[in-house]
Order: C-alpha cells, then sequence, then structure tokens
C-alpha cells in the first residue's frame, strides 16, 4: 500500500495550525486579560502576556504555510508548555468526564513537537 508522508505532514500542519489559530483570534478579538493575570501571578513580567499573540496567532500561520515550519512549531510548543505551566502548573488531575484537565494544550504541544521533529514536508512555502 502507498504511503503519502508529505500530504500527512501537511495534514498535521494545517491541522494544528488551524486550531491554534482559532484560540489566536479569540485571544485578539476579545483581549488577554486571563493570559496577562496568569503571568503576573507566576511572577513574570506583563509584558510576556504578549507573547501570545506569537503562538497562537503569527507562528501558526507560519505552521499552516510551512514557513520556517520547524522552527514555528517549535514556538508554538514553547507556547504550549508555557499555557500548561501557567494555567495548570503541570499538576495531574482530570475533568469530570476523565479527561486530562490540560489534555488540549498537551495536544497542541505534541503536535507542535511531532512537526519540529519531522519537518513540513514538500506542500510548504521555504520546504526541501
Amino acid at each position: 500500500m502507498p504511503t503519502y508522508p508529505d500530504i500527512a505532514k501537511l495534514l498535521l500542519r494545517v491541522t494544528l495550525g488551524s486550531l491554534l489559530l482559532a484560540h489566536g483570534i479569540h485571544k485578539l478579538i476579545h483581549g488577554i486579560g486571563g493570559v496577562h493575570a496568569l503571568v503576573v501571578s507566576a511572577g513574570l513580567p506583563a509584558f510576556f502576556a504578549y507573547g501570545v499573540y506569537v503562538g497562537e496567532l503569527i507562528a501558526p500561520l507560519f505552521v499552516i504555510l510551512g514557513l520556517y515550519g520547524r522552527i514555528a512549531s517549535g514556538v508554538v510548543a514553547f507556547n504550549m508548555l508555557m499555557a500548561i505551566y501557567l494555567a495548570y502548573g503541570f499538576h495531574l488531575s482530570f475533568t469530570k468526564y476523565g479527561a486530562f484537565s490540560f489534555e488540549t494544550p498537551l495536544m497542541f504541544f505534541v503536535m507542535a513537537l511531532v512537526i519540529v521533529l519531522i519537518g513540513t514536508g514538500r506542500y510548504g512555502v521555504n520546504s526541501k
């Protein structure tokens, strides 16, 4: 049976980028007050909160386009680790439905890490 690794990489990139971009657009429209509060309560400088725009708007666009996809995915992965740390403190807890409380940012982190490891494939702006 033939395999299509470049199409699989494209599907992974578009899925990660578009799902995360939706979160970024929401923050662009409604503000980052919640992120700001988490950053400040963790003792970090308040301007770090604006990094969420890089991690959830700019980097996902680069991931979708395959433009410096590994670097952009690394930014997304870091952003998701920070999200897990700030919002959940890496404490393993479960929702009332049995899911990990931080499963969405964990899923985004793993998807981004996979792109860092395997690359963006042939269907990207600057792919090789």
